[in-house]
């Protein structure tokens, strides 16, 4: 394999949207609010194209879609900081994840804005 062969490969999952049980306020606590996750994952040098074609030599963005959502709708988690954390500590645990970034939104806590936290770990 030569330098051509291969490159710096991330993964992008973007607004992936569903309820979660998250917040402090009375009203986040008696029902779920939608939240709006994205995420980059980086896999560092990679080959430009898998050897053989094979979904079991790559990361199935299928699999992250799904942690993500398992991880936000598991339990109630009073903080955002909280939740990303757990998600970000979940991604990296990946096969040959070298860093994660992922934010998260509230998109209806206030009228007028969406609160977001974004995290980053790992290598990038």
């Amino acid at each position: 394999m030569t330098t051509f062969d291969i490159g710096l490969q991330t993964l992008s999952l973007t607004g992936l949207r569903f309820d979660a049980n998250l917040g402090i306020l009375a009203h986040e606590k008696t029902a779920p609010q939608p939240i709006l996750v994205d995420a980059e994952i980086n896999m560092g040098q990679q080959p430009l194209a898998p050897s053989d074609d094979d979904i079991m030599h790559v990361l199935d963005y299928r699999k992250v879609r799904q942690i993500i959502i398992d991880e936000c709708t598991a339990e109630h988690v009073n903080l955002l900081e909280t939740l990303i954390g757990k998600v970000a500590q979940r991604l990296m645990q990946l096969p040959n994840v070298r860093g994660v970034r992922v934010k998260i939104a509230k998109l209806e806590i206030f009228d007028d804005c969406e609160v977001a936290i974004r995290t980053e770990t790992g290598q990038w």
